[in-house]
């Protein structure tokens, strides 16, 4: 690093002594400075930030500098990299880790030998797999992060991304806003440490750079033994000069692989709160803690009386963020240990970071609630009813992975969307506990037989609008977006007012995001109920929100038919869909439509308002996906068929007819 990058005082620790160590010190500082300056823009090896990384005040006008990111060396301008994450909570599981760095969770999962929802030990090595590509002067991965209470650049950097990304890099990322306008629920663009081999690297065998968050016991020796690399490879890529050089906490340093990083590379790390730290004096001195080891040490220092203050609020902000996390998985444990809790450590992940309150049952209370699962507490199939606390929930027995719904519902929040409130596992099976829904699902509601009740057109153009806000919510407000994929009207459930709620995301998943919101994804397994595929699924296994657009225009023709989306007709099978466009296609269409119609529907003029739900419904039902309305269009076009239904039942109200 140049002189004018980084304030002598604090780019290197400087004790006043004059012990051997510190000669050596002052030797290696002095040694540093010559070669930065005389090599400003060597493209042999990437030089060692230092702990110019906890100044936020960096230049780099004329030269690329350390305390930002790697320098791009022109050999690549884009490579497979990878990141050593050391798990901490909320940042424990896989498929947090992933989130925070936007690395694929199942190439995540696979590196380290561990299942898609694994939990790992605080401390735990992590290996993210990242794609590694130049933009200007600089190596980067790319990520997306939310500001929580009290972030700033510095603490997000260093404590939430554990000096993975830098202070300056982050405002640099992010110019538009200042530290003072930083506020809850930002999205930053996160600037990740990486690098690709240089030409002589390659040369030497080296495929990978792995970038290694320092600990406070690291020393280059033992990382390179770990990661089957030699210490000189290391020294060589980090731009050290000699052997035992000085490290830093919260800073990187690359190591070159010649295959891919393995799990067991890996150990976990002991936290410890640094209980002999002592007050720090407030003059322009340097000040210089070892922490540990003898094989080139790791040491925090400091410079300056801002420089010490820092320090030590990063070791009590540290020893804080220790405490608040050990106490807070203290009534987990007890759990386990009571056999309280009965599910795997895979799950904890996703309902500690559930927005609302999600509770965990015990299976003697979901047995009481139920009356022991009797048939009277039965609803249909494995879903019962039951009563906890005086309030009426619905419980559901699966024996199959529940973690795609749990992870679903804990990221959304819509009234017309169902609402998890917990969760209990025993002897394999699991159980999710739902808001119980008094009408049972639409499917069976336009079956039942009731002379009592009269399904008008209000109540059906009503739940139309609830199921297409909530598809609309999901594939437009929700970050990332969802695909249901299995939108039917035995998945759409009502409640004492007959307001519809979507159920049932077992097969959910999240939908990429291009220039026209509906990025194609392609599906090896086609999954869902026939009648409700789209064409181009079940042909290609293309999955796009347009498929739920689909399968809710078939929800919109049972609606107003009242049939299945598979009918009988003249002893053969037919989708309900293709026999409606086959009737609107040719002659007579609305005299043949009424015969399919429901017999409630047809009177009062109800065939004008047919007529549309249909003609909407079959913009929903193109083949080609591209051609189809989106949500937000369908919400519009109900809300106007909604408010025209609204006024002529208030004008025939108005005005009956002379037979009434």
């Amino acid at each position: 690093m140049s002189p004018s990058s980084t304030p002598f005082p604090t780019s290197i620790p400087i004790p006043s002594s004059s012990t051997p160590q510190s000669i050596a010190m002052k030797q290696q500082f002095l040694l540093s400075l010559l070669f930065s300056s005389l090599f400003p823009l060597i493209k042999t090896q990437q030089q060692y930030s230092g702990s110019s990384v906890m100044d936020c005040n960096n230049s780099d006008q004329t030269s690329p500098s350390p305390s930002f990111l790697y320098t791009y060396n022109g050999q690549n301008s884009s490579c497979q990299a990878f990141l050593i994450f050391k798990s901490q909570p909320p940042y424990d599981s896989v498929p947090s880790i992933s989130a925070l760095t936007s690395s694929n969770p199942l190439d995540l999962a696979q590196i380290n030998n561990v299942t898609r929802l694994t939990v790992f030990p605080t401390g735990k090595e992590v290996i993210v797999p990242v794609n590694c590509s130049s933009s200007c002067q600089y190596y980067q991965a790319n990520t997306t992060f939310f500001i929580l209470t009290n972030d700033t650049y510095f603490t997000i950097a260093n404590n939430t991304f554990q000096g993975l990304s830098t202070c300056d890099s982050l405002m640099r990322a992010n110019q538009q806003y200042s530290e003072n306008r930083l506020y809850e629920g930002l999205g930053l663009h996160i600037p990740l440490r990486c690098a690709c081999p240089t030409r002589k690297q390659a040369a030497n065998g080296v495929k990978y750079l792995l970038t290694y968050s320092l600990d406070w016991d690291d020393n280059i020796p033992d990382i390179a033994d770990r990661f089957d690399s030699s210490e000189q490879s290391v020294l060589d890529a980090n731009g050290f000069l000699e052997q035992g050089p000085t490290l830093y906490p919260f800073t990187t340093i690359l190591i070159p692989l010649s295959t891919e990083p393995s799990s067991l590379n890996t150990i976990i790390h002991q936290y410890k709160p640094v209980v002999s730290l002592t007050p720090l004096p407030l003059t322009n001195t340097t000040t210089t803690i070892k922490i540990k080891g003898s094989k080139g040490m790791v040491y925090a220092g400091v410079g300056t009386a801002a420089g010490s203050l820092l320090l030590l609020s990063i070791a009590i902000a540290f020893a804080m963020f220790l405490l608040k996390n050990t106490t807070g998985r203290v009534s987990q444990i007890n759990c386990e240990e009571k056999g309280k809790l009965g599910l795997p450590k895979d799950l904890l992940v996703e309902i500690a970071s559930i927005e609302h309150d999600l509770r965990v049952f015990e299976f003697e209370e979901l047995k009481k609630g139920t009356d022991n699962f009797s048939s009277n507490s039965q609803i249909k199939g494995s879903v019962y009813r039951g009563t906890f606390s005086g309030e009426v929930l619905a419980v559901k027995k699966m024996g199959t992975d529940v973690s795609v719904e749990v992870n679903m519902l804990n990221k959304i929040n819509h009234f017309n969307l169902i609402t998890l409130h917990g969760i209990c596992q025993c002897h394999g099976c699991f159980y999710l506990v739902f808001e119980y829904m008094a009408n049972g699902s639409l499917k069976e509601w336009l079956h039942k037989k009731s002379s009592n009740e009269r399904r008008s057109w209000t109540q059906r153009i009503q739940i139309a609008l609830d199921v297409a806000n909530g598809l609309n919510y999901l594939h437009s407000f929700t970050k990332p977006a969802y695909v249901h994929k299995d939108v039917k009207s035995s998945n759409v459930l009502l409640d004492r007012h007959l307001r519809a709620k979507i159920a049932n995301f077992s097969l959910a998943r999240t939908a990429l995001k291009g220039t026209n919101s509906e990025c194609n994804i392609v599906s090896t397994l086609v999954s869902g109920t026939r009648g409700y595929l789209a064409p181009e699924y079940i042909e290609t296994g293309q999955v796009s929100p347009k498929i739920d657009v689909y399968a809710f225009g078939v929800v919109m023709l049972e609606l107003i038919t009242g049939k299945d989306a598979v009918i009988q007709k003249e002893g053969h099978e037919v989708i309900l869909s293709t026999a409606i466009a086959s009737i609107m296609e040719g002659e007579n269409a609305e005299t043949r439509l009424g015969l399919f119609i429901d017999s409630n529907l047809a009177e009062n003029g109800g065939m004008v308002y047919a007529l549309r739900v249909v003609k909407l419904s079959l913009m929903c039902l193109t083949q080609d996906p591209s051609n189809r309305l989106s949500m937000a269009e369908v919400v519009s076009a109900l809300m106007k068929i909604q408010v025209d239904l609204k006024n002529s039942e208030s004008a025939y109200a108005e005005c009956p007819s002379e037979s009434d």
